[in-house]
C-alpha cells in the first residue's frame, strides 16, 4: 500500500569566504518510492548543478558561493510503496550474489568488519542464518548501545561503538553493518527523511541487509518505522552518505529536515 509524504529541509551557511558545496538533499527516486514533485531554492541565486549517480540512483547537488550568507531550501511530494519484511529470507551464497553487492561485503573506514569478525561470530554465529538473524543483530544492539547524543563525532567508527556502547542513529547503523558483513552478509547504510515523535535536528540513518535476492531495511534505534523512511542515499558507509560535504570557511547556522505523512484523501 502506498503513502505519500512531504519532505521541508532548509539549511542555512555563514561563509567567511567563497566556498564549494555537495549536497545530497534530494529524495531518491526508484527503488520502492518516487518523488512525484520537488524543488530546490537557493539564496543568493547560484548556479546549481544537480547530477545523478549512475550505479546507485542518488542525486548530487553542487554549487560555489562567495562570502557571506547561504540557504537551501528542498521540497518534495514523495510516494513510498514499501515492501514488507520478509523474516524468512534467506542468507545468500557468495557465488550467487551480484556483482554489483560484493563490495558491500568488505571493511570500510566506518565500518571494521575485519576487525570485529571473532565478536560478530561470537554473538550470532550459532543462530540460524537468514533475516531472523540480521533481525537478532538489530535487537541486540537496541538492547546494549545507548542512544546518547554528544556520544560520538565525524570520526567515530563501529569499533569504537562496540567499547563504548553509546551513540547516535548512523552509529548503531555502521555497527550494525559491520556485524552482517563479517558474517558474509552484505550491508549499506541508508540515509533519510524520518518521522519521529519526537524529531532531532537531524537526518536519519539506518542500514539494510542483502536477503533473499533484495535489500531490506532495518532500524535497530527503533525510533521510526523503516516504512515511513523516505531515502536519500546509499553507501558503504557515512562518508558516501553525507547530506553536506563542503570546500571552503563555511559553518552550519540552521538545519531542519522536515518530513511528514500527507493524510489519505476522503
Amino acid at each position: 500500500m502506498s503513502r505519500h509524504f512531504d519532505v521541508d529541509c532548509e539549511l542555512s551557511y555563514q561563509l567567511a569566504g567563497p566556498a564549494d558545496f555537495l549536497f545530497q538533499l534530494h529524495a531518491l527516486d526508484g527503488m520502492d518510492q518516487r518523488v512525484l514533485s520537488e524543488s530546490l531554492e537557493v539564496e543568493p541565486a547560484v548556479r546549481v548543478h544537480v547530477y545523478e549517480d549512475p550505479a546507485v540512483g542518488h542525486r548530487f547537488a553542487r554549487l560555489s558561493a562567495g562570502e557571506g550568507s547561504l540557504r537551501l531550501q528542498y521540497r518534495a511530494r514523495v510516494e513510498r510503496r514499501p515492501v514488507p519484511l520478509d523474516l524468512g529470507a534467506a542468507e545468500m551464497a557468495i557465488t550467487e550474489l551480484p556483482d554489483e553487492v560484493l563490495h558491500n561485503l568488505m571493511p570500510t573506514r566506518y565500518c571494521e568488519s575485519d576487525l570485529l569478525s571473532h565478536a560478530a561470530i561470537k554473538l550470532f554465529g550459532e543462530l540460524p542464518r537468514g533475516a531472523m538473524r540480521v533481525q537478532a543483530i538489530c535487537d541486540w544492539l537496541h538492547d546494549n548501545v545507548d542512544y546518547q547524543l554528544g556520544s560520538s563525532t565525524a570520526t567515530t567508527t563501529a569499533c569504537d561503538v562496540f567499547r563504548n556502547r553509546a551513540g547516535v542513529c548512523r552509529d548503531f547503523a555502521h555497527l550494525g553493518v559491520t556485524f552482517c558483513r563479517a558474517l558474509n552478509i552484505p550491508a549499506r547504510l541508508v540515509v533519510g527523511y524520518a518521522v519521529f515523535d519526537e524529531p532531532p535536528p537531524d537526518f536519519h540513518a539506518v542500514f539494510e541487509a542483502y536477503l533473499g535476492g533484495r535489500w531490506m531495511m532495518f532500524d535497530p534505534t527503533r525510533m521510526s518505522p523503516v516504512d515511513d523512511l523516505v531515502r536519500i542515499a546509499m553507501g558503504r558507509d557515512a562518508k558516501d552518505v553525507a547530506f553536506a560535504t563542503i570546500f571552503g570557511p563555511a559553518t552550519m547556522t540552521a538545519m531542519r529536515p522536515d518530513v511528514s505523512p500527507v493524510p489519505a484523501a476522503g
